[in-house]
């Protein structure tokens, strides 16, 4: 029961997070420039702020915590659904500090004090690596570039057409759902040849799709930073002075190496293999580790081919693997999972105890999930959405579902692209949502994989 109230909670965030938590003793903050417990309002995005398999994450959230825990303080986070509702709770003493980048813009100086680094981001175009690569603007003269409908990027490139004498082919998609995420894919899978996006999308979007290039800038500089309150000089020079530390130290270039230089397609960089998915299908084994697959398949009313299925995918079958978001082992266990069932860190990557866990995990998905999903076999692709997602994306999707009229209990088609809408502010700040921004693709690729794995399996070994 424990368990299963923990994954209930760490997926239930809705409105406020926080990464430390100090004893009364502790708590009184030895800097008067800065609160007992710092409120801080960001944004659910991809940079930011975002909900992974139970853990919250996003650069500006570890950036913020690490100023916190310098200062020996607490943090409470509140997130908005905008930058303009940020700056309101700013200025009625809501929060104490905006964690999101704040354009550093007459328009903007005006409502805040921006402080801390300086992040400098352009618009750039997003093409294939090739041997022969746009390098100026002058060659996207009878180009095919893509871009939204009416946002900031159609009109850099409109003005951008006008500028070189025109010959741009512009085209505006206007799709209710299209995010600049879904542009680079389309580009990275040969769908479309060219798009627009800011500096730091692309970069991330880098660490999924290795055949981009993201090289040639479009735009003029756009300075941004974090912001306080026009009135509140001491926490602004605060900020200012320990970011000015932290860029030169290690844990900061770890940060921006986790987000932005890390490969997110996977735990490993290989392609999977049919072939080498399975040692000997005539002996009936699919890896080294199926006594614990079978052990702990039993001890769960799991089948244990599933669990394979699930430790090839998650690592091909290697108990040395750490993602770039820390999950670790065969089964890719987060830390702060491993603990809420009992495993130690220093004990995380002993294949016994990592598949013990994973099936316990997934026992409890199942739980939660059956009072939804009542079809094993539909059920299953939910589970092991929840499994690679955390299940708070999973139960959005599943109320999303449901508001935009698709099918609450099938996954194809329905709440698998419901999950895919919540890449979009429109929808994860939707009233139904309580977990906020999440990239979809790779679960519903994770899904299938897992799937193709478990049907493979289950055609060529006994139970």
């Amino acid at each position: 029961m424990r368990k299963l109230l923990w994954l209930i909670a760490v997926t239930a965030i809705a409105s406020i997070a926080s990464c430390s938590r100090l004893t009364h003793g502790d708590a009184m903050s030895h800097n008067s420039a800065i609160p007992d417990t710092l409120r801080v309002g960001t944004l659910y995005s991809p940079t930011s702020f975002f909900l992974f398999r139970g853990d919250t994450m996003g650069y500006e959230y570890d950036r913020i915590c690490s100023f916190a825990q310098s200062k020996g303080v607490a943090t409470e986070f509140i997130i908005a659904s905008n930058l303009q509702s940020l700056i309101t709770m700013l200025d009625s003493g809501a929060i104490d500090v905006i964690a999101y980048e704040v354009p550093i813009t007459s328009e903007y100086r005006k409502q805040v004090l921006n402080c801390g680094s300086e992040n400098i981001t352009y618009q750039v175009l997003v093409q294939p690596k090739s041997d022969t690569l746009i390098t100026d603007v002058i060659q996207l003269i009878n180009k095919d570039v893509y871009v939204e409908h009416k946002s900031k990027y159609e009109a850099r490139l409109r003005n951008l057409d006008e500028e070189i004498g025109g010959g741009i082919r512009i085209h505006s998609l206007d799709e209710d759902t299209i995010t600049s995420e879904d542009l680079i894919e389309r580009v990275a899978n040969g769908k479309i040849p060219l798009t627009i996006v800011n500096s730091d999308i692309a970069l991330i979007n880098q660490t999924y799709y290795r055949n981009i290039n993201i090289d040639l800038q479009v735009s003029f500089p756009q300075r941004a930073s974090w912001a306080v309150r026009k009135d509140n000089q001491a926490l602004a020079d605060s900020i200012s002075a320990w970011s000015e530390l932290a860029e030169s130290g290690t844990a900061d270039k770890q940060m921006l190496r986790r987000y932005f230089e890390m490969s997110k397609s996977g735990a490993l960089p290989a392609g999977l293999s049919d072939a080498k998915s399975i040692i000997s299908a005539k002996h009936g084994i699919i890896s080294d580790f199926d006594i614990y697959f079978r052990r702990h398949g039993q001890d769960n009313g799991i089948d244990w081919r599933l669990l394979a299925a699930i430790g090839w995918v998650e690592s091909q079958f290697r108990s040395d693997v750490v993602s770039w978001a820390g999950a670790r082992g065969i089964m890719q266990i987060m830390p702060r999972t491993a603990r809420a069932h009992g495993l130690e860190l220093e004990n995380i990557e002993d294949p016994d105890l990592n598949i013990q866990v994973a099936a316990d995990i997934i026992k409890t998905l199942d739980r939660i999930l059956r009072k939804r999903v009542s079809d094993p076999d539909e059920r299953r692709k939910f589970v092991l959405a929840a499994y690679n997602a955390g299940i708070g994306h999973i139960l959005d999707a599943i109320a999303l579902a449901e508001k935009y009229h698709k099918n609450p209990n099938v996954w194809n088609n329905n709440v698998q692209e419901a999950l895919l809408m919540k890449a979009n502010p429109q929808f994860y700040n939707d009233s139904v949502c309580r977990n906020g921004y999440f990239r979809g693709r790779q679960t519903v690729e994770y899904v299938s994989n897992v799937s193709h794995y478990y049907s493979l399996y289950c055609s060529k070994i006994k139970k």
